[in-house]
């Protein structure tokens, strides 16, 4: 398992309040958006913690009814969705609470593979391309989408403690990740583990997409991208539809 020693250190943090953010660039995309979402079924990859998700009709005109209505049970964490800081910071804002500018804005794409259970560090960011600004988010396509819904999908790799600690100090406003958690996978976690890079980010309002899909086609570059989740009171998380479009290059 190439793990680092700091995966695992006991750590517990309190909310700090939302990140101070450069003011918004007006940046605009073009051309088509690109989705990049997993399609919600009963059966996508989630974690083992979850139970499956319902999805049934209510009522369906194929069996005589006037209408088709759909019921969704589910977690908020199942698919592609968006961590809200109350997810891992008892006092830490919910989703209906996150500011929307927080949800779009500029990002960048970037291609950093890993073999399973790989660590992504603060190195591997730095060297990145195109170069990161204050204010952006940070989309990381290591190609592990093309796992889901298979064994393998949760053999991912993770962000070391140093990495997560330099997306608060570049002043990141989302992480988006192509696998389950930027945190060591759930079948590889030591007794007492503490979810440290969920901690390190949303303790200062850094929003963390998890499930992402579809992003090596805009992978190291820059685009405008939308993460506008549902506003569900009171919860830790929601779904959403994420897209991404090119910016033009300065």
């Amino acid at each position: 398992m190439c793990d680092t020693p700091d995966t695992h250190r006991p750590l517990v943090r309190a909310w700090q309040g939302w990140l101070d953010l450069p003011p918004a660039s007006g940046e605009t995309g073009t051309g088509p958006w690109t989705d990049l979402t997993h399609t919600l079924t009963e059966d996508l990859s989630r974690s083992p913690a979850f139970p499956k998700p319902v999805f049934r009709k209510l009522l369906s005109m194929k069996e005589g009814g006037n209408a088709n209505i759909t019921e969704i049970q589910m977690v908020a964490h199942h698919g592609t969705h968006v961590d809200a800081p109350s997810h891992f910071m008892i006092d830490g804002p919910t989703f209906e609470q996150i500011p929307v500018e927080r949800l779009y804005g500029p990002a960048v794409i970037w291609r950093i593979e890993k073999g399973p259970f790989g660590v992504i560090t603060a190195d591997d960011l730095k060297a990145a391309r195109p170069k990161l600004k204050r204010g952006d988010m940070v989309l990381l396509d290591t190609g592990w989408a093309r796992h889901v819904n298979t064994d393998r999908y949760e053999d991912h790799a993770s962000l070391s403690i140093d990495a997560a600690e330099w997306l608060v100090d570049h002043q990141v406003k989302l992480l988006g990740v192509d696998f389950s958690t930027p945190d060591l996978t759930a079948h590889k976690r030591p007794q007492g583990f503490t979810w440290p890079v969920h901690q390190i980010l949303l303790s200062r309002g850094v929003l963390v997409a998890e499930h992402l899909a579809n992003l090596r086609a805009l992978a190291n570059s820059r685009v405008e991208a939308m993460f506008l989740a549902i506003p569900i009171a009171g919860s830790d998380g929601a779904p959403v539809r994420a897209l991404a479009r090119p910016l033009p290059v300065a």
